[in-house]
């Protein structure tokens, strides 16, 4: 067992403690990170030998989440975690991004980053400890590792910065920006606002970098104290003989078919030109090498034009932004439907409503148990011209959806304003850069061609990065995917025209400058308000009413004592009411009852039930019933749905009644005022009063049967023999 070092340093009120070799000995790395009662383990294992089959820095990250950290049981059977869950996947990207841009690209070795949440206090979130976490292990093993990496979060609470704010906090918070840095520069952005200013953003990001620095140093501790030599770092050999012979080849070429518009053509030019350079080189010249080679001139020739020229490939302005077309209402059937192309990228999202019994319930270890608005989001390859095995959504896919979900909720109306479940689905359809800023566009349109009452239209744009060894940079807004490949950034932006809703930074540098931060998100505000102009003139706001195929909910109010008797025994009797009348109902604890129906005469049989169980029965008050038992001495009648009340054979109509049945039978409706609750809860009730009061109105209730012709006289009658109270009230058998 090696010996425990730990080291410790205050940030946002509270100690950020790193220990190292306690746990997890046989790892290449392993340290455990703690803020609060939060404790994340993190370990690193790095493979003995490199791998000459891969042309890729071969990284994995894995984050752990287990429910035990915040003493629960999985939900679901069989009481284990299984995959790991969406927000699991969430933070597995969250440390990939910031680490691998500083781990040598030429590296060949498997690294793998394995984070375990030991202990989750449910006020610190383990994604900031998770990054620092693998930046440390990272930093005091033998991989070269241009770090540390410090990370924190910045919130804005009542007009004031907060550094590390607890979850809690979050929820009042105008923002929620995660900024990941090393001593010089920003290396990666995350972040959800509610419509925050650029300015404001910008100096979160400011703050955040700083309060990284004490970070920084700390890991920088644990590596003077700890540390492993590091390894050699490789370097990427090339050929300058073959580079001369390709650029002699194809140089006059390239820059021609990279300027086409068109993603196909340009493709298919490359290609031609890549296959005459085999059939002329090969096998005089390695075929590796070759393609080494074609590929810098690709990289090359984009980033002169850019950097030399001011212009792009494909003939745009650095600030320009490729055509845009939207349309609403593509699809008949679907509750909402918005298509939004920009240039070769094209997204099409479908929203769907349901009953808040749909919300989606989630094992996490934050405070969010459910969610009514869901974003999903899909990339199959036909988006990009090519083939290959579809399985279920990969990170990538979980990434964007998330990105353009939290760009977008925000603007999502309260569930007391739209009590709804909410679910888009993003499908692209061609992909040529940015989709998930894309989906953000076509997810707005579809909510509005839904009818649903969002606050305000969100897009969203990426803006990319081209740079040199002199200092040179230029940003480019609205990138293809070419630019993306070949260039150095990838910076969304999403909000609505008062603020920004949704930030992500990638960077393939070691790092952004402030000045590239500031000057990035002032160029995407205008990129914006441009593509929210478009959009609205397409859609300019929601829809007044659904579309008919949309489920309708209805809202009412029921005492708080009266749940029970809506829901009945077992769930017996909310069964009954959603089978009878074909409608979805939820109840919440404070007496909400939400009817969900696509037919409105079940919704409007529901309510009516619904409040004939809330409602009590009123001394005076006369209500119509149905018959439900025959007794001896009178008939019980259910006045309102699960209360019966005995209407005493005297009291059957406004004549002698011989026997019950001569009147009523099981099933008839009749019309009976309530003369008696005792004080047992018993209810009286009389048909006899109604019919003599319509009989002064009106002559005669309508609807009652006829009144028999009186019967001859048989002589004197017997006295009435005394009624015992039981018999009376009809109760006894």
């Amino acid at each position: 067992m090696l010996e425990t070092q730990t080291f410790e340093y205050e940030i946002g009120g509270r100690k950020l403690i790193i220990e190292t070799g306690k746990l997890a000995e046989q790892a290449t790395g392993a340290v455990t990170v703690r803020y609060g009662d939060t404790i994340v383990l993190v370990t690193g294992c790095v493979s003995p030998e490199s791998r000459p089959d891969v042309d890729f820095l071969p990284l994995t990250v894995d984050y752990e989440e287990r429910l035990y950290a915040a003493g629960r049981i999985p939900g679901s059977f069989p009481r284990r975690e299984g995959r790991p869950s969406q927000e699991a996947i969430l933070v597995s990207r969250l440390v990939d991004r910031p680490v691998r841009p500083l781990l040598p690209k030429e590296w060949r070795r498997d690294i793998q980053l394995v984070i375990t949440t030991l202990s989750a206090d449910r006020e610190n979130d383990p994604d900031i400890l998770a990054v620092i976490g693998s930046s440390a292990v990272l930093t005091i093993s033998e991989i070269p590792f241009d770090g540390p990496v410090g990370a924190v979060r910045v919130g804005y609470i009542d007009g004031q910065f907060v550094i590390n704010p607890t979850l809690v906090q979050l929820e009042s918070s105008l923002f929620d920006v995660v900024v990941a840095s090393t001593r010089e520069r920003v290396v990666m952005l995350e972040a959800g606002a509610r419509e925050a200013p650029e300015d404001l953003i910008f100096e979160a990001i400011k703050l955040g970098h700083e309060a990284n620095q004490g970070v920084i140093q700390l890991q920088e501790r644990l590596r003077q104290s700890i540390g492993k030599p590091k390894a050699e770092t490789p370097v990427k050999s090339s050929n300058p003989e073959v580079a001369k012979t390709v650029a002699e080849l194809v140089d006059d070429r390239v820059a021609v078919f990279l300027s086409q518009t068109g993603k196909s053509g340009r493709e298919e030019g490359l290609d031609s030109l890549k296959k005459e350079l085999f059939e002329r080189l090969v096998p005089s010249l390695p075929e590796k090498e070759i393609l080494e080679a074609f590929d810098d001139r690709i990289r090359n020739t984009i980033r002169s034009s850019i950097l030399d020229n001011g212009r792009r490939i494909s003939g745009r302005e650095l600030t320009e932004i490729r055509p845009i077309h939207c349309e609403v209402g593509l699809l008949p059937r679907t509750h909402g439907s918005g298509l939004f192309t920009r240039g070769q990228t094209q997204v099409l999202t479908i929203a769907t409503l349901g009953s808040t019994r749909e919300e989606q319930k989630i094992d996490s270890l934050g405070l969010e148990e459910t969610k009514r608005f869901i974003h999903h989001y899909n990339f199959p390859p036909f988006s990009t011209g090519e083939v290959r095995r579809m399985s279920g959504p990969g990170r990538r896919e979980i990434g964007h959806g998330a990105l353009a979900e939290r760009s977008l909720f925000p603007m999502i109306p309260g569930e007391a304003e739209f009590p709804y479940t909410i679910r888009l689905v993003s499908e692209v359809l061609s992909s040529s850069g940015s989709t998930s800023m894309a989906s953000v566009c076509a997810s707005t349109l579809s909510l509005m061609d839904a009818g649903v009452p969002i606050k305000k239209p969100v897009s969203g744009i990426a803006m990319g990065l081209v740079t040199d060894a002199a200092g040179r940079y230029s940003i480019l807004t609205d990138i293809e995917g070419l630019e993306d490949a070949y260039g150095d950034m990838d910076f969304k932006v999403a909000g609505t025209a008062d603020g920004i809703t949704g930030v992500q930074m990638d960077t393939k540098l070691h790092g952004l400058t402030l000045e590239i931060v500031e000057n990035t998100l002032r160029q995407a505000r205008e990129a914006r308000l441009t593509i929210l102009n478009i959009m609205q003139g397409t859609i300019s706001a929601s829809r007044p009413s659904l579309s008919p195929y949309a489920p309708r909910v209805y809202k009412l109010n029921i005492p708080t004592e009266k749940i029970g008797a809506v829901i009945g025994p077992g769930g017996k009797t909310i069964r009954s009411i959603t089978e009878e009348t074909k409608t979805t109902i939820d109840i919440e604890d404070d007496g909400t009852v939400l009817i969900g129906a696509t037919d409105e005469a079940g919704a409007h049989r529901a309510i009516e039930l619904i409040e004939g169980l809330t409602r009590e029965v009123e001394v005076g008050g006369v209500y119509t019933g149905k018959v439900t038992r025959i007794l001896n001495f009178g008939a019980m009648v259910e006045v309102l749905p699960g209360k019966e009340g005995l209407v005493h054979i005297s009291e059957l109509a406004d004549y002698r009644v011989g026997k019950v049945e001569d009147v009523v039978k099981v099933g008839d409706e009749v019309m009976v005022k309530v003369i008696e609750i005792d004080n047992m809860g018993r209810v009286n009730l009389s048909r006899r009063a109604v019919l003599e009061k319509l009989a002064n109105i009106s002559g005669g209730p309508e609807g009652e049967p006829p009144r028999p012709a009186p019967r001859p006289s048989r002589g004197p009658k017997p006295p009435f023999r005394n009624r015992s109270s039981s018999d009376s009230r009809g109760f006894r058998g």
